[in-house]
């Protein structure tokens, strides 16, 4: 049962990663400004996410 829960976790972080991703990079640099995120530093924030997640 430790297993599955390993995957579960990890499939949870890979979609939070992905969600992140995707929709931080469908903002535009004027809305990225505004939330302090650089258009480089997408991949960055979506890890961290999904290290929270």
């Amino acid at each position: 049962m430790l297993l599955w829960g390993l995957v579960a976790k990890q499939i949870r972080r890979w979609q939070a990663y992905r969600r992140t991703l995707v929709e931080l990079s469908q903002l535009d640099d004027r809305t990225l400004a505004d939330i302090n995120v650089a258009r480089g530093e997408i991949t960055s924030v979506a890890r961290r996410a999904a290290a929270a997640a």
